[in-house]
């Protein structure tokens, strides 16, 4: 499960670090094209925080609703009737730290997800275990997601360092090409939201698929694990649309100073 919060921190803080760079001097950079992706990026953070708001409202709603397993218990079963018998079930501190974790072959639950038999803790238990039947059944998205990792650890790591060392320079005139290497360095934490936003979406309906399948569920409590995980997948949606909103409004930062330096 994605920390949104944490996500729109990391953005706002590179945001208003840049912000403040340009109201120091550079002003004239914001011509219309940086102020489209300054609203762009400002309605994504918008949207996630309704979606988180959202996400926490239903999850609160659907622990209180009794399931007949713990989410730990439901991980174990789904596994086993799906053949799966080299993944091990483990808790893990902390909230919405849910995650399989294809290196070690781990579903990892949350304590209250683990120990809880609530709805909500079997709909996340199943959509953990959804990733543990794509990696089984060699899912392609999941494979490409597993192959973007080294690529997107370097850029998340030199992009946004490359980016505003590029951003500076521009500010004294020169050109924007290390800017756009950086932006090329961030851009792959973009197409790595843009990759997990399939292989969630597989998940969740590999979870709902074997939660009916099963019999675990009632009708009720079906519709109720579903409402969960379009929340929590909406999160990644967010996610990804403000990755997005945050490459575009950079890059059209770089264009809007590129047309003033050949002017």
């Amino acid at each position: 499960m994605i920390d949104f919060p944490a996500f729109l921190a990391q953005a706002s803080y590179y945001y208003n670090n840049g912000n403040d760079f340009y109201q120091s001097g550079v002003g004239s950079m914001y011509s219309g094209l940086t102020l489209l992706g300054l609203a762009i990026l400002v309605f994504t953070m918008i949207l996630g925080g309704i979606v988180q708001s959202g996400l926490k409202s239903a999850f609160s709603r659907y622990a209180q609703e009794p399931a007949p397993l713990t989410g730990a218990e439901a991980a174990r079963l789904m596994l086993r009737q799906n053949g799966i018998e080299n993944v091990q079930v483990i808790s893990t501190p902390g909230r919405l730290t849910d995650h399989y974790n294809p290196l070690d072959r781990t579903v990892n639950l949350s304590e209250s997800v683990y120990n809880e038999a609530s709805v909500a803790a079997l709909a996340v238990a199943a959509h953990e275990c959804g990733h543990a039947v794509q990696h089984a059944r060699a899912y392609p998205w999941l494979g490409l997601r597993s192959s973007l990792v080294p690529m997107v650890n370097l850029g998340s790591r030199l992009g946004q360092i490359v980016l505003m060392a590029g951003l500076v320079l521009v500010g004294m005139g020169s050109s924007t090409t290390v800017a756009w290497v950086g932006l090329a360095l961030y851009a792959t934490t973009t197409l790595f939201a843009l990759v997990t936003l399939p292989v969630e979406f597989d998940a969740s309906r590999r979870a709902l698929a074997w939660l009916e399948q099963s019999g675990l569920a009632t009708r009720a409590m079906h519709g109720q694990a579903g409402t969960a995980l379009r929340w929590a997948a909406m999160t990644y949606v967010a996610a990804a649309l403000s990755s997005l909103a945050m490459l575009l409004y950079y890059a059209l930062i770089l264009l809007s100073r590129a047309n003033s330096n050949r002017d």
